[in-house]
């Protein structure tokens, strides 16, 4: 039962320019990730590495960091776990290629052997007769691809040039076509293309996040990224080990995931009807504090009035004690309390309305529409009341 481990999307080299000075502790992040992925391929034995695409997060890359990735796929060669690299559209095979630069296999000790192979547009099948298993790579010379990768292909009709070859493997960097969700991309292809390839299991790279089905007798997964690109992307931060089983006639293909990541996502939804102050939701939240959380705040339900609340400001006061922390205010303004003013006066007038708005919005569904009405009738009653307590920006 040969057992692959899957990875795609590692972005090395990554520059971050939106994330200023933590761009670097990203980068970090981001190639510790890789190390724990071929740390778990080592100590779990497994028979083959693929990687499908994106290794590098673009083709300009220091021979120092190309360098620092050899070694990691070095381990592999040391303990005879080949590994099969396909490039992906950030690491393009086009002119320039860093796979056209640097000689990867040679890098990682690897050179005359097969135990590490980049797949190209010129070479897009290894064979590996001791595990039977044939792993095809369907590149192109450019980033976006004149057609499909899967166009017209089927098992069926490849020449196999060993007879003891009982799986199939497929390696793409693209998106799957999801009509409605990913109709286009720089690399696309249909379930149905799937399905007819014919191939045992298809190792997907180009989705950060982790995904699986299947089509036809052919698995397919995206790995998703080991370590986020960027720090608002949940659902990766793993790796797939993939196990191949062929008992008494009956070919089964498992997936399972492993985390190799640390960042850690948490979606946290505040009642404001319970926040007295914004000191009050600063120590609440003080509470989570991790390094390596991103936190997602919402603020909902119907805040007091006289709460004052500034999210930016609270963001800035957090920042240190998360990777990331975002907090949105989605609460509305409770309607004023007690007796109406009179009808006959401006305030009064004015109050009935917006509040006649909002009661029709809020009938009509339209919630983001209420929201800015509560939010102008707050704002409304008070510059009305007393011009200096409001400033207009």
């Amino acid at each position: 039962m040969p057992r692959l481990l899957h990875m795609a999307d590692v972005h090395l080299g990554a520059r971050h320019s939106d994330l200023g000075p933590a761009a670097a502790e990203q980068r970090e992040r981001q190639f510790a990730a890789f190390e724990r992925a071929i740390e778990h391929a080592l100590a779990e034995r497994v028979d083959l590495v693929l990687i499908a695409g994106d290794l590098f997060d673009s083709n300009s890359q220091p021979p120092r960091s190309v360098e620092r990735a050899a070694a990691q796929l070095g381990r592999l060669v040391q303990r005879h776990i080949p590994t099969v690299v396909i490039p992906g559209t950030h690491d393009s095979y086009e002119p320039g290629s860093i796979y056209r630069v640097f000689d990867l296999a040679a890098l990682a000790g690897a050179e005359g052997t097969d135990l590490l192979t980049v797949l190209t547009d010129q070479q897009r099948l290894v064979e590996f007769e001791a595990l039977g298993i044939a792993v095809h790579g369907f590149v192109f010379a450019t980033k976006r691809a004149p057609e499909s990768p899967l166009a017209g292909f089927t098992i069926t009709r490849e020449p196999v040039r060993n007879s003891a070859i009982i799986w199939h493997v497929g390696m793409i960097h693209g998106s799957l076509v999801v009509p409605g969700h990913v109709d286009q991309d720089e690399v696309g292809f249909t379930e149905g293309e799937i399905a007819a390839s014919g191939l045992d299991y298809l190792a997907l790279g180009h989705w950060h996040t982790a995904r699986q089905g299947r089509a036809g007798r052919t698995t397919w997964a995206y790995s998703g990224a080991p370590e986020p690109v960027a720090v608002d992307q949940d659902g990766a931060g793993q790796v797939l080990v993939v196990a191949l089983e062929d008992a008494e006639g009956r070919r089964t293909v498992s997936v399972a995931t492993q985390p190799v990541g640390r960042t850690h996502f948490q979606k946290l939804e505040l009642d404001a009807a319970t926040i007295g102050s914004q000191a009050e939701v600063d120590a609440q939240l003080r509470k989570l504090a991790d390094p390596d959380r991103v936190l997602d705040v919402r603020l909902v339900g119907v805040k007091p009035a006289g709460l004052d609340l500034n999210t930016d400001e609270l963001e800035n006061q957090l920042r240190g004690s998360f990777l990331r922390v975002r907090v949105r205010d989605a609460a509305v303004m409770a309607l004023p309390d007690g007796p109406m003013p009179p009808v006959d006066t401006i305030i009064g007038s004015f109050a009935r309305d917006l509040e006649a708005r909002i009661k029709d919005a809020e009938g009509r569904g339209d919630t983001a529409r209420a929201a800015e009405l509560r939010e102008a009738l707050h704002l409304g009653a008070l510059l009305l009341d007393d011009p200096n307590r409001v400033t207009l920006a």
